[in-house]
């Protein structure tokens, strides 16, 4: 009796392996959802520039020298744009997402400003 319960529990784990194999998504298009669509924005200097003074300098310092935060004066030179993008929408380590706190086409703006530090 025991060797049936044990058979039908080792065929049903496999059933259901097999069922997962097929139905949960693969790595590819798990790293397609997790990336971000960025918005087409047409810079504004301006507007960035004050974007960062609100929320940035506090860690990553008022002239982007660094600080709490990595420094972000020559970031355009390491990163892309998507990159940076990415990292201020979802965060990265100690960094906060700003994906709530800012509009999409802020965040945009503030990426392009940034991917031209270089």
């Amino acid at each position: 009796m025991h060797k049936w319960i044990m058979s039908g529990v080792f065929f049903a784990a496999c059933a259901l392996a097999i069922v997962l194999m097929f139905t949960l998504p693969g790595k590819e298009e798990v790293a397609e959802e997790a990336k971000p669509t960025m918005p087409e924005v047409t810079l504004d200097a301006g507007q960035a520039e004050a974007l960062v003074k609100a929320n940035c300098i506090s860690c990553h310092g008022d002239q982007l020298q660094g600080g709490v935060g990595p420094a972000l004066a020559n970031i355009g030179s390491q990163d892309d744009l998507e990159k940076i993008y990415s990292t201020i929408v979802k965060g990265k380590g100690g960094m906060p997402s700003f994906k709530g706190k800012l509009q999409d086409e802020e965040i945009a703006n503030i990426a392009m400003w940034l991917s031209e530090k270089k």
